[in-house]
């Protein structure tokens, strides 16, 4: 899989200078996906530059891990392995002890626990690391068992994203649907409808960009989940719709709606700036986007509704 390489010639060693070894090993290791051992690494660097020893590729990608390039993990194989940050989401890993192979996951879950947890303590976190150790489906019933790793893990984790954009798209298409159905006030509808239609055409481009994301790749729907975010899985707008189905009168709507926009807004906006760069952090991005957008239009109407003469009545939805 071909990939760009980032601009890092601001990235200088504590004290050092630019150096010609540093920046062909650097580029020598971004092009590598999965998990490199620093011995790995050295073999690559010196089929192109048999010049560069052992220790030069050792420090460099100490210096690598410094400045947040490469990720340092252990498998429990005695030696520690190496991948790419850039481009390449914060994960964590399932490892198998029996075959020593990794499966990535990412979970807001296990996330937002860490966080408590730190908060709780006041600990100022600077890198979380999880990996659980156990015995994957296949050295359990040798049947074949599909992982995830960095060679897949990007195109999964878009493929994941995409699932989550779609899930919440298709939830504020039924949530604006109705509300437009059930508002009585003219303006207050049209609002409504308006919304609507924009979900269904994000929702169009959505489902345009699965699909050949998909295409891109035939293995890339039977590959495991990558990103466990329980809260968005059935679309963040589900919870609003079940308070319209109980009645709920014209600006009660607005600011149901408010709050999901609000909600879908941060949820967005706050893991797709942890991401690392890549088409999954764009998509997550993209979409926060779109939801302040929606937001800032329902609180304006909100507001102009409350502005609105006293003796105006409020209708009933049914």
């Amino acid at each position: 899989m071909d990939r760009s390489l980032p601009d890092l010639t601001h990235l200088l060693p504590s004290g050092g200078k630019r150096s010609t070894k540093r920046d062909r090993i650097l580029n020598i290791f971004l092009r590598q996906e999965g998990h490199l051992t620093a011995d790995d690494l050295s073999d690559l660097v010196h089929r192109e530059d048999p010049q560069i020893g052992r220790a030069t590729v050792y420090r460099t990608l100490q210096w690598m891990v410094d400045a947040g390039v490469a990720r340092k993990v252990d498998f429990g194989e005695g030696r520690s392995r190496f991948e790419p940050s850039y481009r390449h989401p914060r994960h964590f890993h399932l490892i198998c002890t029996a075959c020593h192979r990794s499966s990535e996951f990412l979970s807001s879950d296990v996330e937002a626990f860490v966080e408590e947890v730190a908060a709780a303590r006041k600990f100022a976190a600077a890198q979380t690391v999880v990996q659980i150790y156990g015995t994957c489906e296949e050295c359990r019933t040798g049947r074949h068992a599909v992982t995830i790793d960095g060679t897949t893990t990007e195109r999964v984790f878009a493929r994941d994203a995409l699932r989550i954009a779609i899930a919440t798209e298709r939830s504020g298409l039924e949530f604006y649907t109705r509300a437009a159905g059930l508002t009585r006030d003219r303006r207050g509808r049209s609002v409504f409808e308006r919304l609507a239609a924009e979900e269904r055409e994000h929702l169009a481009t959505l489902e345009a960009r699965y699909q050949a994301l998909a295409e891109s790749d035939p293995e890339l729907e039977s590959r495991p989940t990558f990103l466990f975010f329980k809260g968005a899985a059935s679309g963040l707008f589900a919870e609003g719709t079940e308070k319209l189905r109980k009645g709920v009168d014209d600006l009660q709507a607005l600011l149901i709606g408010i709050k999901c926009e609000r909600g879908s807004h941060k949820f967005f906006k706050k893991y797709g700036e942890r991401f690392e760069d890549s088409e999954g952090k764009q998509i997550f991005l993209e979409f926060a986007d779109e939801e302040r957008t929606h937001l800032d239009l329902l609180i304006g109407e909100y507001r102009t509704r409350r502005v609105r003469p006293k003796h105006s009545k409020r209708k009933i939805l049914r």
